[in-house]
């Protein structure tokens, strides 16, 4: 016979209920008795049933993750750091990429069913408000931007005061012609709404004049707009002697024009990203970045979605806003 969580529990120890507990993901268990309860399912080979689980707890044990691209090195990283977090627990995740089309988000949202997947963590670009409470009583996490004070848990950094930081460090470095690539027009465009209203703010507080031709907008967030953008920058009346990027991808695609037209980096234009993302660290250049604490979202996401399904202390009834920190990572792009 195979071993069952009795087996288990004599080899740890402990009560079979422990063993439940440590094997459904439940955080009330102290770290010593999780490692002696974990050591001995090593040991026995213990696997745990998981349709007896899904019948006992009328759980699927499945979680999903609906991300804008997995292209992006950014929603990249999230995922796989989400999928570290569920695994704590024993959940599996479904990944699903919305390109941040509106009818693709509505679609997920109002197509989550009960039976089929236990909560959501969505990061949305197009959706805000009533459309994000169409899922039911399906728990829902949001990541990002787009929504504050919606209808579900929400964990995002101060994005606002994260692009500032990075436009004073280079008013620090003495740069007076400081541009920002990553503005965009349409209303959903929320995240860069949010940094180019800091990058401004910045701008002000050095007392430099606002200048809206050093403000290239973009398209998307990839390096070849990035590129481009920088491109014009240099064809300007006004040339930067130093740029805001509002995310590393942009970032690495604006170095790269400037190393072509033979612009020191950052001796000429000095260029800063946004996401800290490991490409960044091995440029040439290095890139200085705003590193937002991705693991801290991550694994906060997954928490907030346990206590949802009862994993852990009781959650309030009101969706809570969770705010995690970020910092400036200063590299030879800013820094020579």
């Amino acid at each position: 016979m195979p071993p069952g969580l009795k087996d288990v529990a004599a080899r740890a120890g402990v009560s079979i209920k422990t063993v439940s507990n440590v094997v459904n993901g439940y955080t009330h268990v102290s770290a010593d008795t999780r490692a002696r309860v974990q050591e001995a399912i090593d040991a026995l080979g213990y696997i745990p049933n998981a349709a007896a689980r899904q019948l006992r707890t009328r759980r699927s044990g499945v979680i999903a993750l609906a991300v804008p691209e997995l292209q992006s090195p950014y929603f990249a990283e999230m995922a796989g750091l989400i999928v570290q977090a569920a695994e704590r627990r024993s959940w599996t995740v479904l990944i699903d990429q919305t390109d941040g089309q509106a009818e693709r988000e509505r679609n997920l949202v109002a197509g989550l069913r009960r039976h089929a997947i236990d909560g959501l963590i969505f990061s949305p670009l197009a959706l805000a408000g009533e459309e994000l409470s169409r899922g039911g009583d399906t728990p829902m996490v949001l990541l990002g931007e787009r929504v504050w004070h919606g209808p579900a848990d929400h964990v995002a950094i101060d994005n606002t005061e994260a692009a500032a930081d990075a436009t004073r460090h280079l008013c620090g470095l003495g740069r007076r012609s400081v541009a920002a690539i990553g503005a965009q027009d349409f209303a959903s465009a929320v995240t860069a709404h949010q940094r180019l209203a800091g990058y401004r703010a910045a701008i002000e507080e050095a007392g430099l004049a606002w200048d809206p031709l050093l403000v290239a907008r973009v398209e998307r967030f990839h390096r070849a707009d990035g590129a481009a953008a920088m491109a014009a920058l240099l064809q300007r009346p006004r040339r930067p002697d130093a740029v805001f990027c509002f995310n590393d991808l942009l970032a690495l695609g604006a170095i790269r024009t400037l190393l072509e037209q033979g612009v020191r980096v950052p001796e000429d234009v000095a260029v800063i990203g946004f996401d800290d993302i490991e490409d960044g660290r091995f440029s040439t250049p290095t890139l200085s970045t705003v590193a937002p604490d991705t693991a801290r979202i991550a694994r906060l996401a997954v928490d907030l979605l346990a206590e949802r399904l009862g994993d852990g202390p009781a959650a309030s009834d009101a969706p809570r806003e969770v705010r995690v920190a970020h910092r400036l990572v200063v590299r030879e792009s800013t820094a020579g």
